[in-house]
């Protein structure tokens, strides 16, 4: 009979073990990586642990936890700046499809069962579009649910233009003509600028604080995973900005962007998107990772860029109940505010508005 597969909570001496794994694993992304973990809770104050199944000392699979505390009670869930957080399995190329389906149901087993004595007020993994048989889970009454997330393929450049929309090619080359570069530089100022500015314009989510998310991009920049680009104009200005992820997979992952809504018109924001991907193409990596594809106008310039719409998983337990109620409560909360706000609105005195011309007021 082979060895019992078994879970382990790492430490940090087997971090480099850790890496290798991550490294060959289809499911793997920077995401998992130790210093891109240990970066992010510096910058949340959260904490991550990695729990592992073993078998004769050999990792199979594993999964990072990023905990965060709330008011309700610890939880691990996807968040901005850590779009996958699930899990990760080592390649066996066994000779029956039958023996690779057997060993990691046994290692998503061995899994399941430490993750269900964690008392986490929520629990929520998401994987990449490579991990799809969530059936272990299920079967002990988690939910699945999809997500989705767009995929630029850059190993044929050619063939990538031909599949961007014509409206964004053209705008594309328009920005080009009217002298608009590209620069990859630590220029952290001009982007946060814009991430603020898109924040008091549409309510988009900031990331973190300003000190934070600074100390988080110069810290990963200085290892090299993390690049900023920016399109900029002739005198220098950056009208559109975007920050990659990278790591040892050949899949680099876009995890924020941010444009100046003076410049939206010039097409600075199709053509950073494009040479960005004619420079990761030029580092050797194969694809582009957009990042979420849920339904709004982003999602669609997404879709115009070319790229393949995967479908990744999510499993998750059944939230606490103190942790349920708790959200509950901040929902009526939020519900009584925003009604509050629009009866005052609907109550102040609203200005006279003249007639136009030659018409006479209403009673």
């Amino acid at each position: 009979m082979s060895a019992a597969i078994t879970p382990r909570l790492l430490k940090e001496s087997d971090y480099a073990s850790w890496t290798q794994l991550v490294s060959q694993s289809a499911e793997g992304s920077p995401y998992h990586l130790p210093e891109y973990l240990d970066s992010l809770c510096r910058a949340t104050g959260g904490r991550f642990k990695l729990l592992v199944a073993e078998r004769n000392g050999e990792m199979l699979g594993g999964v990072p936890l990023y905990e965060e505390q709330s008011r309700w009670g610890r939880f691990v869930a996807p968040r901005l700046l850590l779009y996958y957080n699930g899990f990760v399995l080592k390649p066996y190329t066994g000779k029956y499809p039958s023996e690779c389906a057997g060993l990691r149901i046994k290692i998503l087993t061995a899994l399941e069962e430490q993750l269900s004595k964690e008392t986490y007020g929520r629990l929520r993994l998401k994987s990449r579009a490579m991990f799809s048989d969530a059936r272990v889970f299920v079967a002990r009454g988690w939910l699945a649910r999809p997500t989705y997330t767009y995929v630029v393929r850059i190993t044929d450049l050619p063939a990538a233009w031909n599949l961007v929309e014509p409206n964004l090619r053209r705008l594309i080359q328009r920005a080009e003509r009217e002298g608009v570069t590209v620069t990859q530089d630590d220029d952290f100022d001009s982007f946060h600028r814009m991430h603020l500015e898109t924040h008091q314009r549409k309510g988009a989510p900031l990331y973190l604080p300003e000190k934070a998310f600074r100390n988080f991009f110069e810290g990963l920049a200085k290892q090299g995973v993390l690049r900023l680009y920016h399109a900029r104009l002739k005198d220098g200005q950056s009208i559109s900005s975007q920050l990659v992820l990278l790591g040892p997979h050949s899949t680099s992952h876009t995890i924020s962007a941010a444009a100046d809504a003076k410049h939206l018109g010039l097409g600075g924001t199709p053509f950073l998107r494009w040479k960005v991907f004619e420079s990761l193409a030029k580092l050797g990596y194969l694809a582009n990772d957009l990042t979420d594809a849920e339904l709004n106008p982003v999602t669609h310039f997404k879709s115009q860029l070319g790229g393949d719409l995967e479908t990744c998983l999510v499993v998750s337990r059944q939230d606490s109940a103190v942790f349920r109620s708790g959200e509950a409560l901040v929902r009526l909360l939020h519900r009584a505010r925003n009604g509050a706000v629009a009866a005052a609105r609907r109550a102040a005195p609203r200005k006279a508005q003249l007639p136009p011309p030659g018409q006479e007021p209403t009673p």
